[in-house]
């Protein structure tokens, strides 16, 4: 009788085990998996004036901090300079300063064709405000093109130099 007793509580112990296992790996709470990122696609019709506009000025500042390359070739060469003669190992950030110096040289032609189309800023005003904009659409495509191919003239050199000297500030920092 004591064994029957016994053999039913096990039993009845397993069960409500076997139940409870089986209620906690029931989801409570909805899961869905997010897919990835996809950037919207700007439309292929018209661009608004104001569109227009904001790329026009954008496209002017990046081709005005192009021209900028030899004030930062300077500054560069100035902190390898200074920590050449501090006794700092320089030879990767001159290495990909050298190369930066020799893909402006490339670049260089193709900034200076550019300048044409600013100058002519065909479909924009003095001040920027798009006064015909299919003219203005071509000026944004043509200077695009233009940024397009001295970006490609650089090659990434501009990215190596900015990775080397990120990489030697980690190993050299301030005191």
């Amino acid at each position: 009788m004591i064994k029957m007793l016994f053999k039913k509580t096990v039993l009845l112990a397993l069960v409500a085990t076997l139940v409870t296992l089986g209620v906690a790996s029931l989801p409570f709470v909805s899961v869905a998996a997010q897919g990835a990122y996809d950037p919207p696609v700007p439309p292929t019709g018209e661009m608004s004036n104001e569109k227009l506009e904001r790329v026009w000025a954008r496209q002017l500042k990046l081709y005005e901090r192009m021209g900028k390359s030899d004030e930062l070739v300077e500054k560069v060469q100035s902190l390898i300079d200074r920590a050449s003669a501090n006794g700092k190992d320089v030879s990767a950030v001159q290495s990909a300063l050298d190369a930066f110096k020799d893909s402006i040289k490339d670049a260089h032609p193709i900034y200076e064709s550019a300048k044409g189309i600013i100058n002519s800023h065909q479909g924009f005003d003095d001040n920027g405000k798009v006064t015909d904009a299919e003219k203005a659409k071509e000026t944004v495509k043509a200077l695009g093109g233009k940024l397009k191919e001295i970006k490609e003239a650089l090659g990434g050199t501009g990215k190596a130099l900015r990775e080397a000297l990120k990489a030697f500030r980690a190993a050299n920092p301030r005191p």
